[in-house]
C-alpha cells in the first residue's frame, strides 16, 4: 500500500511549531475585559528539551510583550510575523525540563487564512475561541502543532455578568468585586487547536443522559435548546457502543447568542450558535457530528494535517450511524445520495492528502464518510466496529495517522485491506460502493 507523507517531509503548515522541545503543561492566567476586548495573559509553559536549545520559538499573534522568563530568568526576545523568538540567559540542555513565562496584553483578534478569521473572535456580547487548524496563537503563545499535545490550566477573569467556559473541569470560581474568575483543569492532554475560551450571558442546564452534560445558552433560547438537545444523552449511548467508552469526564455544549457558520469542536466541548437552534431539531446531525468529534478528533487526533479525513470522514459517518440509530433514513440511503453526489464532482483530490485549502472540502467530509461506509459493507459490521472501536481504545488521547488505521483494520479483518485503501484513500477516481 502506498505510504503517506510524514511529518518528516512538507508540512501544510511549515511556519508553526518547532521541533526542538515538547510542552507538557500549559497554565494560562488571563483577565479579559468583554466591552473594550481587552485580553491581558501571563502563559506559564512546562517544556521538555529534544535537542540544545540556544534559541526557540513560539507561535503567538499581535500582542504586546511585557517580559519573558526562561528558567525564572529574563531572556532576550523578538516578536514578528507571528513568532516569538526567545534567546534564553542560559542555553537549555538536550532532555532538561525548562519553563517559559511570557506576560502580554492586546486586543486579540482572529488570524487571517484561506479559510477566514481563525482564534479568538469578538461577538455583539461576549468571545468564542474557534482555533481549527492554525488559530491558537491568537490568544497564547505555543507550539501550535497538532501532534505535540498538552495538559492545560486555564484561568479567566471577568466581569462577573458574564460566563466564561473553558476545557475541562471547574476547579474554582471566585468573585472578587465586580469580576468572577474561573480556573479549569484539562487533565486529558490536548492539542493547542483545541484549546478554548467561550465568554457571554449565559444561562446553565444539565442534560440526562450516561455522563454529565452541561449545556450554556442565552436565556431567551431555552426553550429551543432544551427541546434540539434533548436527545444528545441518547447520541452519547449509541456512539459509545459503537465507538467505545467516551473519552473524557463531561461534556459541554455552548450557544452564542450570535449566529456562526458552522459549528465548532474543542476537547470536551462544542460551540454552537444561535441559528443552530430551532426549536424543530433542524441541526440535529450538526449536534451528532461535533458529540463525535470527541472520540475522533478530541481523544484521537491527527498527527499531521493532510490525514484531516480521520476527524471529519468519522464525524460525517457519525451522523449516518445516529441517523440510523434514531430511526431516521438508514447509512446506506445516506451513503447512496452522497456517492451519486460525489460521482457528479470533479475527481481531483486524494483523500489521504487533500493539500492544505483542501482539507475543509465538503467532499473530504463525504467521501471520508463513504469511505467507513464502504468498509462496514466490505468487512461486515462486526469486524467494522470491532475496528471502531480498538481504534479508539488503542489511540486514546494520542495521535493518529492515515497508516495506523489503515494497518489495524486490516489485522482486525484477518486480510490485507491494501487494495480496498488505495481506491479510497491514495486514488482521485471515486470507487463504487461495494
Amino acid at each position: 500500500m502506498r505510504a503517506l507523507a510524514g511529518r518528516g517531509e512538507a508540512s501544510y503548515f511549515p511556519d508553526h511549531g518547532h521541533d526542538g522541545y515538547r510542552v507538557g503543561h500549559y497554565d494560562l492566567e488571563l483577565d479579559y475585559r468583554v466591552g473594550p476586548n481587552r485580553l491581558a495573559g501571563t502563559a506559564r509553559l512546562s517544556a521538555s528539551a529534544r535537542t540544545r536549545l540556544d534559541r526557540l520559538e513560539l507561535d503567538f499573534g499581535t500582542f504586546r510583550i511585557g517580559r519573558v522568563l526562561v528558567d525564572g530568568r529574563p531572556a532576550r526576545f523578538r516578536h514578528r510575523r507571528g513568532k516569538l523568538h526567545l534567546t534564553p540567559a542560559r542555553p537549555v540542555a538536550a532532555g532538561a525540563a525548562f519553563t517559559v513565562e511570557v506576560r502580554y496584553t492586546g486586543n486579540p483578534s482572529p488570524l487571517s487564512s484561506h479559510w477566514g478569521g481563525l482564534g479568538w473572535e469578538q461577538l455583539s456580547d461576549g468571545s468564542i475561541v474557534a482555533g481549527q487548524p492554525t488559530g491558537a496563537p491568537s490568544w497564547f503563545p505555543c507550539n501550535d502543532r497538532p501532534d505535540h499535545k498538552a495538559r492545560y490550566r486555564i484561568a479567566v477573569t471577568t466581569a462577573s455578568a458574564y460566563e466564561a467556559v473553558a476545557n475541562g473541569r471547574l476547579t474554582g470560581r471566585r468573585r472578587v468585586g465586580a469580576n468572577t474568575t474561573w480556573v479549569y483543569e484539562q487533565d486529558e492532554p490536548m492539542a493547542t487547536y483545541l484549546a478554548s475560551v467561550q465568554v457571554g450571558r449565559y444561562q446553565f442546564l444539565e442534560l440526562e443522559g450516561p455522563l454529565p452534560q452541561h449545556v450554556f445558552y442565552p436565556s431567551a433560547a431555552e426553550r429551543r435548546v432544551r427541546h434540539d438537545f434533548a436527545r444528545q444523552g441518547a447520541m452519547v449511548a449509541a456512539f459509545t457502543e459503537r465507538f467505545g467508552p467516551y473519552p473524557f469526564p463531561s461534556y459541554t455544549v455552548v450557544v452564542a447568542d450570535d449566529e456562526l457558520e458552522i459549528p465548532v469542536e474543542a476537547q470536551g466541548m462544542s460551540i454552537f450558535g444561535i441559528n443552530h437552534v430551532d426549536g424543530a431539531r433542524g441541526s440535529e446531525r450538526l449536534v451528532a457530528h461535533e458529540l463525535a468529534h470527541q472520540w475522533f478528533g478530541n481523544s484521537l487526533t491527527l498527527a499531521d494535517w493532510r490525514d484531516i479525513w480521520l476527524h471529519e470522514g468519522f464525524a460525517s459517518h457519525a451522523e449516518w450511524l445516529w441517523s440510523e440509530a434514531s430511526g431516521g433514513d438508514p447509512a446506506a440511503a445516506h451513503a447512496a445520495r452522497w456517492h451519486h453526489r460525489l460521482a457528479a464532482q470533479p475527481q481531483d483530490l486524494v483523500l489521504a492528502d487533500p493539500g492544505p485549502r483542501h482539507i475543509f472540502d465538503d467532499r473530504v467530509y463525504k467521501r471520508g464518510a463513504l469511505t467507513l461506509h464502504a468498509l462496514r459493507r466490505t468487512v461486515g459490521d462486526d469486524v467494522f466496529f470491532r475496528t471502531l472501536r480498538s481504534w479508539t481504545a488503542g489511540y486514546r488521547h494520542g495521535s493518529v495517522t492515515t497508516a495506523a488505521f489503515t494497518a489495524l483494520a486490516s489485522h482486525v479483518a484477518g486480510r490485507s485491506l491494501d487494495g480496498f485503501f488505495d481506491a479510497w484513500l491514495h486514488d482521485k477516481a471515486l470507487p463504487r460502493l461495494p
